[in-house]
């Protein structure tokens, strides 16, 4: 009995979205495939600008977003598998994240007077 591989072409990525809870990909084989971004927490936790500011890499096989440091394979995707970066790791990027963002004011401009 012989056993023979069946070769799966991946489609490649053609547009992304991302909306505050769904990240959304539109294949080359006319598929759109969509999934929480809550598989995905660097993007969940970015802003608006960030998630929109991505480019495909490996002439689609992948996406990546160069702000939040985050690559998404479309295989992956397509296999249904979410993030797997570590909860250590994620910490210590959201830590590194907070300590880049400028201290907020209160809005109020102090007084040079005396």
């Amino acid at each position: 009995m012989s056993i023979s591989a069946i070769e799966i072409e991946v489609p490649s990525a053609q547009k992304v979205t991302v909306t505050d809870d769904t990240l959304c990909v539109d294949l080359s084989d006319g598929r759109s495939i969509s999934v929480p971004l809550a598989w995905f927490p660097r993007l969940q936790h970015a802003s608006s600008a960030e998630r929109k500011r991505w480019r495909l890499i490996g002439t689609g096989t992948g996406i990546h977003w160069e702000d939040i440091d985050e690559d998404i394979s479309v295989e992956g995707l397509l296999a249904g598998r979410p993030s797997g970066e570590s909860q250590p790791s994620f910490k210590r990027w959201l830590a590194a994240r907070a300590s880049r963002r400028p201290k907020r004011s209160n809005g109020q401009a102090k007084s040079t007077r005396k």
